[in-house]
C-alpha cells in the first residue's frame, strides 16, 4: 500500500502555482494546473538540476507564416539549468539533446499541415499520484 502524505491545503497552491516539499528524503514539486494537482520529482533527467524551480511555459505552434498559437500555457516546466522541458501532467520530456548539434543540418520546406507540433523526447521524470481530500493536497509515494 502506498504511503500517503499531506503536503498542504488547496489554498496554499493556487492555480498556476507550485509548492516544493520534502517527503521521505525526496524533493518533490506539487503543481496546480487549472485546478488539477500534479507532482514531479525535483530532479531534471539531464544533469540533476532543480527541475521544479524552473519556469512554467507552453508551446508556440504555427501552421504557416503569420499564424501562431500559444498552447498548453503553464503546463510545460523548463529546467532552470539547461532549459530541458517536461510536461507537468506526465513527466514526459519535450527536448532531446542527442539530436541537437552545432554542426550544419539538412533543411527542407514542408507544408504547415505536415508538421505535427512538438516531438516527445526520450526521457520521463518521476511523477507521483496527487489527490485532494477535504481541502488537503495529498501525495502518494510507492
Amino acid at each position: 500500500m502506498p504511503a500517503r502524505h499531506v503536503v498542504g491545503t488547496v489554498a496554499e497552491i493556487p492555480p498556476g502555482g507550485r509548492k516544493l516539499v520534502e517527503i521521505e528524503g525526496r524533493s518533490i514539486g506539487v503543481f496546480n494546473l487549472h485546478g488539477q494537482f500534479f507532482a514531479l520529482g525535483n530532479r531534471c533527467a539531464h544533469q540533476g538540476g532543480p527541475l521544479c524551480k524552473g519556469r512554467l511555459t507552453g508551446f508556440l505552434q504555427s501552421r504557416g507564416p503569420g499564424d501562431y498559437t500559444y498552447t498548453r500555457q503553464g503546463e510545460i516546466l523548463r529546467c532552470p539549468w539547461h532549459g530541458w522541458e517536461f510536461d507537468v501532467r506526465t513527466g514526459q520530456s519535450w527536448w532531446d539533446p542527442a539530436r541537437t548539434r552545432t554542426r550544419s543540418y539538412e533543411v527542407e520546406v514542408v507544408a504547415g499541415e505536415e508538421m505535427a507540433g512538438p516531438r516527445k523526447g526520450p526521457y520521463v521524470v518521476e511523477t507521483y499520484p496527487v489527490s485532494v481530500e477535504e481541502q488537503y493536497v495529498v501525495v502518494e509515494l510507492p
